[in-house]
This record gives structure tokens, C-alpha cells and sequence, in this order.
């Protein structure tokens, strides 16, 4: 028989992983911004997962979707920092926010995509593979996307709340 902590770890691993497939299957609808390619949905999905997984769940969804992007060719590198800087902020926030106040945290989405995530796009990323291009930049492309893909993040969220409180399905 299994025991609870089991039970939801692997919940957690099953969610991550639609939420990683969800993220695949909507990558059809970008917007390309010089070397990068913005994601819309990737924001939505990270917000999803930084709320109700938390931040090391969101942080390897968001790195799975950007791997498995890259092996179809729908991706750049540049969905590395562009994703996973956003799901971590984001569910660092709703960690340290009380429950009441959870969905508040898809604020902290943009922050991570559109200033850490273009930081190291810009700075570290970029130079490495001879993709010479500024942080302005990076951070407002980053931006176009991870800032609708985290109000319709915040919307789905209340809307499942209204539902089922899935800030507290683990």
C-alpha cells in the first residue's frame, strides 16, 4: 500500500508532466522576436505550475517543455532562461504568500521571464553563442510574452478556484 507522501509525489510528477506536454502542444502560437521565440502559453503554464507545484516542479516543467521545444526545432535556446527564471519566481512567490493571496504570485512571472531570464539570456546566453543582442531587448520580448501569458495564467487560476481550490490539491 502505498503512503501519502508517494501519492503525491506522484501526482505531482503526472501534473508536471501534462502541464511539460501542454506546453509542447501549445508552442504552435509564438511570437518571433530576433533570435527568440515567445511563448505566450509558456507563462500561462508557468504560472499553473508555480502555484499549485511550487517552484522545483514549475522550474522542471518548464525546463522539460524547453527541451523537448528545442528537439522538435520550435524552440531556441533562448526558452531557457525565457521559462524557467518566470516558473521559479513564481512559485517561490506563492510559497511565501499566504494561501488567501496565491494568485497574486503570477505578478512575480514577468519579473523572473522579463528581468532575471533576460539578464542571462542578454548576458550569458547570448554571448556564448555568438548572439550578441541587449538586455532592452531581451527584456521587452520576454516581456510581450511572459505579461499576457501571466494575466491569462492568474484568470485560469481563479477560475479553478472558483471551481476547486487547487491551490490546495497537494
Amino acid at each position: 500500500m502505498r503512503n501519502d507522501k508517494n501519492d503525491i509525489l506522484l501526482k505531482k510528477a503526472v501534473l508536471a508532466g501534462a502541464l511539460a506536454a501542454a506546453g509542447v502542444v501549445l508552442s504552435v502560437v509564438s511570437i518571433p522576436m530576433g533570435p527568440t521565440k515567445c511563448f505566450p502559453f509558456q507563462h500561462t503554464i508557468n504560472v499553473l505550475a508555480g502555484i499549485v507545484l511550487g517552484p522545483w516542479w514549475a522550474v522542471g516543467a518548464a525546463f522539460t517543455t524547453s527541451v523537448i521545444r528545442n528537439l522538435l526545432g520550435t524552440g531556441s535556446l533562448f526558452a531557457f532562461p525565457g521559462s524557467m527564471f518566470g516558473a521559479l519566481f513564481v512559485g517561490l512567490a506563492a510559497r511565501a504568500l499566504p494561501e488567501k493571496y496565491r494568485i497574486a504570485a503570477a505578478c512575480a512571472e514577468p519579473a523572473g521571464t522579463g528581468i532575471v531570464g533576460a539578464w542571462v539570456g542578454a548576458k550569458l546566453l547570448g554571448p556564448a553563442i555568438g548572439k550578441s543582442v541587449g538586455f532592452y531587448f531581451f527584456s521587452g520580448s520576454f516581456l510581450i510574452s511572459s505579461v499576457p501569458g501571466a494575466v491569462i495564467g492568474a484568470a485560469l487560476v481563479w477560475a479553478l478556484n472558483r471551481r476547486r481550490n487547487v491551490t490546495r490539491t497537494f
